[in-house]
């Protein structure tokens, strides 16, 4: 299995990518999001899903872990294809994907082509708890890019003590680490309780 391809930039579109490894040419399906990050670079480091079917064979590439593993948990959902999820992923960004999910938001969800109610409402219902748990990113959705994950879980875990559902939790916790990322347990739990 291939886990990532680094090679010359020989061509980019905002769909495709040719790059060159090792005098090989490889062909690379890009979303929007991976496109605009290998723009203007010359070289480039890309995450590969390998898409094997009776009749094609085919790279679908990411500029990050994180943007193939958000890939890889939306083409689990039943209905979802290697098309749709790419759509997706042009359409929206990581996280405003992981965030819609969490609030339930099927109105964004399906404002992407190809995305119907039912889509929708079945991503939702199966990929909510997973987003919550972390899966489908490189890290935990909910502390991503917080050096402090711990003392964020273990705050998380008193709120919920406290009656607050995990989803909710989600919502401001971002905000709150990134106004203070240096926050305390307790600190973490009085900005929380302001705004839940």
């Amino acid at each position: 299995m291939i886990e990532y391809i680094k090679g010359q930039i020989v061509e980019l579109t905002p769909t495709e990518l040719i790059l060159e490894c090792g005098g090989i040419g490889y062909s690379i399906l890009l979303s929007l999001q991976s496109y605009e990050a290998f723009q203007g670079a010359s070289q480039a480091k890309v995450y590969i899903h390998h898409y094997l079917k009776e009749d094609e064979e085919l790279y679908y590439g990411f500029a990050t872990k994180d943007e193939r593993e958000l890939f890889r948990l939306l083409i689990s959902v039943s209905g979802i294809g290697v098309a749709s999820a790419r759509m997706m992923l042009s359409s929206l960004s990581s996280e405003e994907i992981r965030q819609a999910i969490l609030a339930e938001d099927v109105n964004k969800l399906k404002s992407v082509k190809g995305i119907g109610l039912k889509s929708a409402q079945r991503m939702v219902l199966e990929l909510k708890d997973k987003v919550l748990k972390g899966e489908g990113s490189e890290e935990s959705a909910l502390f991503a890019k917080a050096d402090n994950s711990a003392t964020a879980e273990e705050a998380t875990t008193a709120l919920t003590m406290l009656g607050f559902s995990r989803a909710n939790i989600a919502k401001v916790m971002p905000a709150i680490l990134k106004e203070n990322p240096a926050a305390k347990v307790e600190d973490i739990i009085k900005a929380a309780l302001k705004r839940l």
